[in-house]
């Protein structure tokens, strides 16, 4: 049973990595391989279990043998090429292309010098950060709370709390943690 399993995860995998590879939607493998699309949408989401019948139709459709529908996906390459982004003297360096299903994901963040003085309000937003401090001594306040954060010290706050970071005097090079939420506020707002 766990082997009929591992093959059934394993195709339906291959077919949505296939598909997408492709450039294919749902309807139009579904059209090609004569398979409702409910049922083709039910296949890849494992709703459905796979019959034999349909490896013929599928592989078909998506011009491979039934043995590339059968056979491990090739490795992808594990390395993160996206872009550093600057925002508010902040600059982003991606860690993870994509994130857990929490939706966290990890940057390299460096603090420029110029950011020093926090804003008269200080922004709120829904979500979590967590920050480790790689080098430079960081300034955080919190509602009405100043710290200083030294190399080495992670903080994590509810950004619920009114919030800012910046430097005590030289760059700032931390690891941060956003979720969906923060990384709207910090990358995109």
């Amino acid at each position: 049973m766990q082997a009929s399993n591992s093959v059934d995860l394993r195709v339906r995998r291959r077919l949505r990595e296939l598909r997408l590879q492709r450039g294919m939607t749902l309807d139009d493998v579904a059209s090609r391989a004569n398979i409702d699309v409910s049922t083709l949408s039910r296949l890849e989401s494992g709703k459905r279990r796979l019959a034999l019948d349909h490896l013929p139709r599928l592989a078909a459709a998506l011009s491979v043998t039934a043995d590339d529908l059968l056979r491990a996906p090739e490795a992808t390459d594990p390395r993160v090429r996206a872009g550093a982004h600057s925002r508010n003297l902040i600059t982003f360096w991606p860690l993870t292309e994509q994130g857990p299903a929490g939706g966290l994901h990890a940057y390299k963040i460096r603090i420029s010098t110029r950011r020093r003085k926090p804003p008269p309000e200080l922004p709120v937003h829904e979500g979590h950060d967590w920050i480790y401090v790689l080098s430079g001594r960081m300034r955080l306040i919190l509602g009405e709370r100043d710290f200083i954060i030294e190399p080495g010290e992670a903080v994590e706050f509810s950004t619920w709390t009114p919030h800012w970071f910046g430097v005590v005097e030289e760059p700032v090079e931390a690891i941060a943690l956003l979720g969906p939420h923060g990384e709207r506020a910090h990358l995109h707002t």
